[in-house]
């Protein structure tokens, strides 16, 4: 099966259109404005970067993708499980500075058009929510803490109880992220990953020994998807991994830290 990513210009990869009712995908670290290290085109207002850079750089994934910043909406992200439903009187909020955007969400939805849901990553996984019967579409950040405490499936939960989508309509596709062959974890994350999962599932990650663990997040995020009725041919997982190209992407484990950050985005198109 094809990657569902596709370089579509230097700023960004799109994903494939199969439905095409969405306008979805991944900031590369090229085309900006930015300075080491965050260059060039961070995205992130919450790493020290140069605020007027970083506004530009957002200002040209925007027109890239035919929109205007004051389209997209942001979050303040906490590594939690919070969802935020987002509506035309939100566009704009976290545009232009970090605290104004969707205060301890890492999750997003909208069922209007012309609102761009945005959040920022640095080896953590974007998924991608729409629905191929309902007009709705939203995006996740994953990152281990996220994962167990289940934000992927939270999003379809919220979706079937509050705006009544049927599973089996649900489309995810995850994107660049870190991958298993980059991820180490330490017994503490690998006993709450246990906790997310029951004893008949096939473990997603494997033993080096001495207590640390290849953590493979995007089939844990898979899994936790088809536990609650996602269909598993509903589900597409990118091969790009950000640790891996890092003359690509932005990557907090493989930069120790100081980098940028790319943005997952999202668009309803009808």
């Amino acid at each position: 099966m094809a990657d569902p990513f596709t370089l579509e210009h230097r700023t960004y990869y799109g994903i494939e259109k199969t439905l095409d009712k969405v306008t979805a995908g991944f900031s590369t670290r090229h085309g900006g404005v930015s300075q080491e290290p965050f260059r060039s085109l961070n995205l992130g207002l919450h790493v020290n970067d140069d605020v007027e850079n970083i506004i530009e750089n957002r200002r040209r994934l925007a027109e890239a993708i035919g929109t205007q910043l004051n389209q997209w909406v942001f979050a303040h992200q906490v590594h939690d499980n919070q969802i935020q439903k987002v509506g035309q009187n939100d566009k704009g909020k976290g545009s232009n500075s970090y605290n104004s955007g969707m205060i301890g969400k890492d999750g997003l939805y909208t069922k209007e058009n012309d609102i761009v849901l945005a959040l920022a990553y640095a080896d953590c996984v974007p998924i991608y929510f729409f629905s191929n019967e309902v007009q709705i579409a939203g995006i996740a950040h994953a990152g281990w803490k996220g994962t167990v405490k289940g934000i992927a499936p939270r999003m379809i939960e919220t979706w079937v109880n509050e705006e009544n989508v049927p599973v089996e309509s649900v489309h995810v596709v995850v994107g660049p992220s870190i991958h298993h062959c980059c991820y180490e974890v330490d017994q503490r994350v690998i006993s709450q990953v246990d906790d997310a999962l029951e004893r008949v599932d096939d473990r997603p990650y494997t033993s080096k020994g001495d207590y640390k663990y290849q953590l493979n997040l995007q089939q844990l995020n898979k899994q936790l998807l088809m536990k609650i009725g996602v269909l598993e041919e509903n589900i597409r997982i990118t091969s790009l991994c950000t640790s891996c190209n890092v003359n690509e992407f932005f990557s907090h484990r493989k930069e120790k830290g100081s980098t940028g950050r790319m943005l997952g985005f999202i668009k309803l198109d009808h």
